[in-house]
């Protein structure tokens, strides 16, 4: 399918494995604050979780081991924290991010970012990436009843901007992601994280691409 820039008025990125590399820096945070309370989680386990909200990531892995030393809010809250450090000493934007945006930006798209991160890494990763200013909207599942697959975080975003969703393009990585936003009814560019496992239904999107250079390559404005 040709991604033809005409059909849309706004694209929405994901955060995480899409604008920085944070994947490996999450499974580095929560490997190390699992250990501290006794857990034998490693990052490979980490996989099964990868996409949804941090708070749901604690309860999924605490229904698996029951842990008592520290509640599932404290753990959360420790993660997020150790995040906030990792960001601040490794951020660097994925190839193609800051060409992707400048272009957006001179075609006059909107721009928006829907994540599962909360909002203080939202605010984190944007200041080290210093991209703050090419976004219209910001949100975070944090702020929703459900995190990704769910489509709210999406929806949310699209009304923020004022777009009808069928004329947003969203950028993921993961596939709960990918679910979200179809459930959106949004179209969807997969540019696969990667440290993911391959998952083959990451077939679910309607665009495939290596990286946003790529993306940026193959992009049409005609039908």
């Amino acid at each position: 399918m040709k991604l033809v820039l005409s059909q849309f008025d706004a694209v929405i990125f994901d955060m995480d494995g899409v604008l920085i590399d944070s994947e490996p820096l999450w499974k580095i945070a929560m490997e190390e604050v699992f250990c501290s309370v006794g857990s034998r989680l490693t990052k490979h386990d980490f996989q099964k979780t990868v996409g949804l909200r941090i708070d749901e990531v604690v309860a999924f892995w605490h229904q698996h081991e029951g842990w008592d030393i520290v509640s599932p809010r404290e753990m959360e809250l420790q993660i997020v924290s150790k995040m906030q450090e990792l960001i601040e000493a490794n951020a660097t934007p994925l190839k193609g991010v800051i060409e992707t945006l400048e272009f957006l930006k001179g075609q006059n798209k909107k721009i928006g970012l829907a994540t599962s991160s909360y909002t203080v890494l939202i605010d984190t990763v944007l200041k080290e990436l210093g991209i703050k200013e090419y976004f219209d909207s910001t949100h975070s599942a944090e702020n929703e009843q459900f995190g990704k697959p769910h489509p709210a975080v999406y929806l949310a975003v699209s009304a923020q901007l004022k777009c009808d969703p069928n004329k947003c393009l969203v950028i993921e990585d993961s596939l709960n992601g990918i679910i979200s936003a179809k459930a959106a009814r949004m179209k969807v560019v997969c540019i696969p994280e990667k440290t993911h496992l391959k998952d083959p239904k990451l077939i679910l999107a309607d665009y495939h691409f290596e990286d946003m250079l790529g993306m940026l390559d193959k992009i049409s404005f005609l039908d």
